[in-house]
This record gives C-alpha cells, sequence and structure tokens, in this order.
C-alpha cells in the first residue's frame, strides 16, 4: 500500500478501502490489461524529490489512541527512486526508518531499521525483500509492504470485469485484483483494488488472507491544495483482524503568497 503527490503517484505508498464486500473466488490466470495497469501504478511517481512532515494517529483494538509524528521524504532518480518514512523516539515508541527502493524491472528493496529502545539510536538496516516486508511500521496498520505497493510486483496481475462494484467516491474505476503466489502465514494471498479509471490512481483497496477472509481495509482520503499543486492529506488502513486503525496524515508548508 507511497509517494504523496495526489497528482503524480499511486497513493497506496503512501501507498493507497472500504466497505468490505463478499470475496469471490479469484481467477489462477492473469490478463494483459491487468498487468499493463500494475506495470503503469508501478513506474507512477513525482518528477522531483520533496519531503513532508506527518502524524500517524494510531487506535489500538481497546480505543486507546496514539500519535506518532513522521517524515517522509521521496528521492527522485530516473531508473531508481527512494521513499523514505522516520519517526523519532517520543518515550512511547522507539525510532525507525523505512528506505523502500524502487528500480525499473526489479524487484523492490525494503532497507528496515528499527529502533532499540524508545531513547536509543536506529539498528543497523536491515535487507527485506517480497514476503519479509510485511511486518508493521511503527506499530502502526500499515505493513512496510504497504508503504512499499509491494502487491503491484505480485506476478499474477488481473482485471476483475464480473466485479459487482466498480464506482467508488462517485468515480468509475478499473477492479485490480493481485494474486501472492508464496503467501507467507500472516501476509496476504490477494489485494483487490479499485483504481480511478481517469486518473489511474488507488482509491480503494481489500486484502485477503491465505483463507480467503478479509484481512485490512485501505482507503484514500482527502486532498489539499498546496502551492498550486493537489496534494494528499490523508490515507487510512483498517485491520479487520484485530480491530485497530491508522491514519496517515501529511502536513505541508503554504508558501506566504498562498
Amino acid at each position: 500500500m507511497i509517494a504523496c503527490r495526489a497528482r503524480a503517484v499511486s497513493a497506496f505508498a503512501l501507498m493507497g478501502s472500504l466497505l468490505a464486500q463478499s470475496a469471490n473466488t479469484p481467477s489462477p490466470t492473469s490478463n494483459a490489461e491487468g498487468q499493463a495497469l500494475a506495470a503503469e501504478l508501478r513506474l507512477a511517481r513525482p518528477m522531483e524529490s520533496l519531503e513532508v512532515s506527518g502524524l500517524l494517529k494510531i487506535r489500538d483494538a481497546d480505543g486507546r489512541r496514539a500519535k506518532v509524528p513522521f517524515r517522509y521524504r521521496f528521492v527522485a532518480g530516473e531508473q531508481n527512486w527512494k521513499n523514505v518514512y522516520e519517526t523519532e523516539a517520543n518515550g512511547l515508541v522507539p525510532a525507525e526508518q523505512l528506505m523502500v527502493v524502487h528500480t525499473e524491472q526489479q524487484p523492490n528493496r525494503y532497507l528496515h531499521s528499527p529502533g532499540n529502545g524508545t531513547n536509543a539510536s536506529l539498528a543497523q538496516a536491515v535487507a527485506l525483500i517480497g514476503d519479509q516486508s510485511m511486518v508493521p511500521f511503527a506499530n502502526s496498520d500499515f505493513w512496510l509492504a504497504d508503504l512499499g505497493l509491494e502487491f503491484l510486483h505480485w506476478p499474477e496481475q488481473r482485471i476483475v470485469q464480473e466485479a459487482k462494484i466498480k464506482m467508488r467516491k462517485g468515480r468509475p474505476c478499473k477492479v485490480l485484483e493481485s494474486i501472492n503466489p508464496r503467501p507467507g502465514a500472516a501476509g496476504y494471498t490477494r489485494v483487490r483494488s479499485w483504481i480511478d479509471a481517469e486518473k489511474r490512481q488507488p482509491i480503494l483497496a481489500e486484502a485477503y488472507a491465505p483463507d480467503n477472509t478479509l484481512i485490512k481495509e485501505f482507503e484514500i482520503g482527502s486532498v489539499t491544495k498546496v502551492n498550486g499543486h493537489w496534494e494528499l492529506k490523508n490515507m487510512e488502513m483498517r485491520n479487520a483482524k484485530t480491530d485497530t486503525q491508522t491514519v496517515l496524515e501529511f502536513k505541508y508548508e503554504q508558501k506566504a503568497s498562498e
């Protein structure tokens, strides 16, 4: 499930749902349209580097709430680009850093640096790939894999022509189903996502477990105009298994003329 410019990037990454619907049995075959759409989304990104701060607003299963400040950076490159998420130790949670390295025609690389304690510095980065990235970031409902749009790299991608719901938030959508050929015990078997047919951006998504039960729901929130451009303001991840929720909220600096 992310760079945060709503006008240029797949917002899952930041990436990135919903009213849960009954799960249909997925087809084991991809189709050309699904493969082409997934490839297009994999390459979507801003054209220049950017940096923005924000908050992870976390609600646990008991209703307790926490706010974790973070900083997001996008580092532009022609064939290689990076999304970097960083939190600072605040006495409640340790510092943490995730760098997702995207390279054209290559798997994502996740360089994860967890904290050694609430007042300690970051540990040395550990390189993760594939299903190894299905672990939480900063004790939130966003997994490393969500922030890297890992599902778009799975080999099976298909457009679900028979999907009953093709409108989300008043927008006509392409329904893309991504199937994981080797899901881990706690990972996703498949992700069904609603992609705005015109803007080519994710709006909603559902992630399913190996037993075909719903694990998580992802929803793109609102956008705001910043310095002449429309930017993603927030996005939400809800965990159906744990009854927890995380809202990832970005904060932008307006120029004085705005």
